[in-house]
């Protein structure tokens, strides 16, 4: 008999997709000892906060969710466990302050999950942080049954001046070439999306050289991938062998993510990044010229220390030369332990805020533009779902990614989530397109 037997689980996950992994590996835990889980959180007896700690404003939100959980006493809760990123980086500070937790873990502490519950209720609060074996536990997905991450390394070192996740995560390091495809396989009929905290890096450091093109060959070479997506790919590594896959291989996306985060030289050398505006611009025509058609998604950070009116308009000239397919634009945020941290010349809140307004209505132009130029076309989706409040199915097009592109919105007799369709733009925005399929009437 376990202290377990009998207890519902429940989990909030806070985050990236990478996070969202990690999260799926505890429920997986859970699930293959034969516990109940629950989606809503007023059923648990025991409820798992899983944490993003990469900015203040996550860092914040993970606390406020752990004080909203822990009003859930009084009920059903007995056992509220924090994990993830927060308490991996600041376990010291948590602990004794954050007393509404009973369970610390960290992000590779997935396999001493039960321990670590089973402990507390014994002896009270615990911290397991670092006390695990980082392993590729079995996962309860958590995404809709069509797609699927797949988290092919985890730790960074890139060491961008802004950026904590060294120090959260540690260093670089890829899952063995095996356990990943095994893992794919296990996923169901998918469409994979690969993550880390860079791709591009993959197997260099387990097997001396990089093996994310062949990683991809292989996956896709499985009967139930059926499409591969691609994200984080940093530019300086994307190489002609990766751009040959993503020409060739007809199960990956033409589409690809490219964390670029600025364009101008200065401010690009001050964030450690190893790029130049001239480099970043021929990368994108050398990909289009491979994969027409392509769609290239980035991201962005305004407001750097230093950064001056003249340099967030060349960042946003250099928007309207290249033409992202999809954006996303942050204002920075200054983290204690970095680099940039130290840096003088920080720039207002209201400034960094005014910035990120700009970018957007710059990137909104073009997107506009761009959807537009679908209109009166025929695409291919999948459709995601159905939206009530419109009345309308949910799609996405190939240059699209789950969760931080645009939709497709679209009327048909009928559709399946996970089936793909043909359908006909009849309409756009700067965001999403409108369309419907040729047998709607």
């Amino acid at each position: 008999m376990s202290v377990l037997d009998g207890k519902k689980f429940g989990l909030i996950s806070l985050g990236c997709d990478k996070n969202r992994v990690d999260a799926e590996r505890l429920l997986g835990c859970i699930r293959g000892r034969g516990y109940p889980i629950t989606d809503d959180i007023k059923e648990a007896n025991v409820l798992i906060v899983n944490t993003c700690a990469f900015l203040n404003d996550a860092r914040k939100e993970a606390i406020d969710t752990v004080l909203e959980c822990d009003a859930c006493r009084g009920g059903n809760l007995e056992k509220l466990v924090v994990s993830g990123c927060l308490p991996q980086k600041y376990i010291g500070e948590l602990f004794p302050s954050l007393t509404e937790a009973d369970v610390f873990l960290g992000t590779g502490d997935a396999d001493v999950l039960l321990e670590a519950v089973e402990r507390s209720y014994a002896e009270g609060r615990v911290n397991f942080v670092g006390k695990g074996k980082e392993k590729m536990e079995p996962r309860v997905v958590t995404t809709p049954l069509h797609y699927a991450y797949l988290k092919i390394a985890d730790g960074c070192n890139n060491f961008c001046t802004y950026c904590l996740i060294p120090k959260i995560r540690g260093k670089y390091r890829s899952y063995p070439f095996g356990d990943l495809l095994q893992e794919a396989e296990s996923l169901g009929d998918v469409e994979l999306i690969l993550v880390a905290q860079d791709t591009t890096r993959y197997g260099i450091d387990l097997y001396g050289k990089k093996r994310f093109a062949e990683l991809i060959r292989a996956l896709s070479s499985l009967e139930n991938v059926q499409s591969i997506r691609l994200l984080y790919c940093y530019p300086e590594a994307i190489d002609d062998e990766l751009i040959a896959e993503i020409k060739n291989n007809r199960k990956v996306a033409k589409y690809i993510d490219i964390p670029l985060q600025h364009s101008e030289d200065r401010i690009l050398k001050l964030m450690n990044r190893r790029g130049s505006r001239a480099e970043y611009l021929h990368l994108i025509e050398k990909l289009r010229g491979a994969v027409p058609g392509i769609a290239i998604r980035s991201t962005f950070i305004a407001g750097f220390p230093t950064e001056t009116e003249e340099e967030v308009a060349a960042l946003g000239e250099f928007l309207r030369e290249a033409k992202l397919t999809n954006c996303g634009f942050f204002a920075y945020s200054r983290e204690p332990e970095t680099a940039a941290y130290r840096l003088k010349g920080q720039i207002p809140e209201r400034v960094k805020q005014r910035r990120v307004r700009e970018l957007y209505r710059v990137q909104e132009e073009i997107s506009a533009s761009y959807l537009q130029g679908w209109v009166g076309k025929k695409i291919e989706v999948v459709c995601d779902g159905i939206d009530y409040e419109r009345g309308l199915f949910v799609g996405r097009a190939y240059f699209s990614a789950p969760e931080i592109d645009g939709k497709v919105y679209f009327n048909a007799p009928e559709a399946c989530q996970g089936e793909r369709y043909t359908v006909l733009v009849t309409g756009s925005d700067s965001y999403d397109l409108f369309a419907r399929t040729e047998d709607f009437e």
